[in-house]
């Protein structure tokens, strides 16, 4: 009988999530935070209105996120800045069409290659998480990396460079997360990205797959479940101009996520409980406000940008 060959685990990483987002039923297995409360994307909409007029207002400018759902984060940003040119880098025909239902005026793209030419502002919550990572394993012979075949890990002799990790030690690298910022710090695009892992790089294996809101294998039925791994912010800080990390708490209370709550809570008193738990939930340190920072890919000549003090 003759085996499948092996696969490299970040090629099966992509693979499985392309099939998820196609095809999977990620409007049940997972809540992210746009979805908690409206003032999550109004919040980051006036953000960026900021970062816009900190730039000198350029006529020119491009409002983009990437990985938008199903549209409710631009929706909701878009009450607080309506920007002249909107576009989604996203390549899931499914979550195309539910983007269009909310921000019809819009522009997709595959990948951040093919915006067009102007100022970009970018919003990614919970976008480089998605993306692939490479793992690599320390033996006593040095470094192996993983690879999948027959829905189990392989090891392979790898050649990487890595630290001089105990046996035993797993590393991972997001080639694609690195390769996307700095593509757009190349072009000189401001980013925001809001998103978990920890402050500093550091060994340890982070790649989980959820399935009806429950962890699941994540080599099991590939594109049944939407894998992810912590982002390693310190490593996308060493490769592109940045601000942050700050964690998620300290990002958006100083964004004003407390009095825009509490403004929303007098206008509409029956949804005052909601906002009070979906605020809670974004800020507290066991939920996700320690866990979710915030990063931003930014021209080193700009200054202290907001939330970022």
């Amino acid at each position: 009988m003759t085996r499948t060959p092996p696969e490299r685990f970040d090629h099966f990483f992509a693979r499985a999530n392309a099939a998820y987002y196609a095809h999977g039923t990620f409007t049940s297995d997972f809540v992210t935070a746009p979805e908690l409360t409206q003032v999550f994307g109004e919040l980051l909409g006036a953000w960026a209105k900021v970062v816009w007029q900190m730039l000198g207002a350029p006529a020119d400018v491009l409002l983009v996120e990437a990985g938008g759902g199903r549209g409710v984060m631009m929706a909701d940003a878009l009450r607080v800045w309506d920007a002249p040119r909107v576009h989604f880098i996203e390549t899931s025909p499914r979550l195309r069409a539910a983007q269009a239902e909310r921000v019809p005026q819009a522009q997709w793209h595959d990948s951040i290659d093919t915006l067009p030419e102007g100022q970009v502002i970018l919003l990614a919550n919970e976008f480089l998480d998605a993306l692939p990572v490479r793992q690599f394993v320390r033996r006593a012979a040095g470094w192996m990396e993983r690879y999948v075949r027959d829905g189990a890990y392989i090891e392979l002799p790898a050649a990487a460079e890595l630290p001089d990790d105990p046996e035993g030690s797993v590393r991972e690298v997001n080639e694609a997360a690195l390769a996307f910022c700095r593509a757009l710090a190349a072009r000189g695009g401001v980013g925001l990205f809001i998103d978990y892992g920890p402050m500093q790089s550091a060994p340890g294996e982070s790649v989980q797959a959820i399935r009806a809101q429950g962890y699941a294998d994540p080599l099991a039925e590939p594109g049944s479940a939407d894998l992810s791994a912590h982002v390693d912010f310190a490593a996308i800080a060493r490769a592109v101009h940045c601000q942050g990390p700050v964690k998620q708490n300290a990002f958006l209370t100083a964004l004003g996520l407390y009095q825009r709550s509490d403004v929303l809570a007098r206008k509409h008193p029956h949804k005052a409980a909601d906002l009070k738990l979906a605020v809670q939930r974004l800020t507290a340190p066991e939920a996700m406000g320690s866990l979710f920072k915030a990063l931003a890919v930014c021209p080193a000549s700009l200054p202290v940008l907001p939330g970022f003090a």
